[in-house]
């Protein structure tokens, strides 16, 4: 049974940092490329970051280029998304996914905010 458990959200003033984790499970994690999307209220799900199975390979929404770092640890079967410099427009519920694999974690809230 293929599992994505999301964590690390929060509220966060503007400018601040957030790491979030997708912890995988049920599925070879080392072979897939692994993504993370956004969802805010209102809007569709847009695609953040992604990167690539052995974690040479990485892209970005030009909305977060240079303040996103994603990154994975395949020993831990875990991909993380460092977030710096945080705005307002920011404020989404982030989700891991892995292309090809019909599964959603829950997503963790993100809330940039003063």
């Amino acid at each position: 049974q293929v599992q994505l458990v999301e964590s690390g959200g929060g509220l966060v003033e503007p400018g601040g940092s957030l790491r979030l984790s997708c912890v995988a499970s049920g599925f070879t994690f080392k072979t897939y490329f692994m993504n993370w999307y956004r969802q805010a209220p209102g809007k569709e799900r847009e695609l953040v970051a992604f990167i690539s199975s052995a974690g040479g390979g990485t892209n970005y929404a030009d909305s977060v280029k240079g303040r996103f770092t994603i990154s994975r640890d395949n020993a831990k079967n875990t991909v993380y998304l460092q977030m710096n410099s945080l705005k307002p427009e920011d404020t989404a519920l982030y989700y891991c996914n892995a292309p090809g694999i019909g599964a959603w974690g829950q997503g963790t809230q993100v809330t940039v905010s003063s």
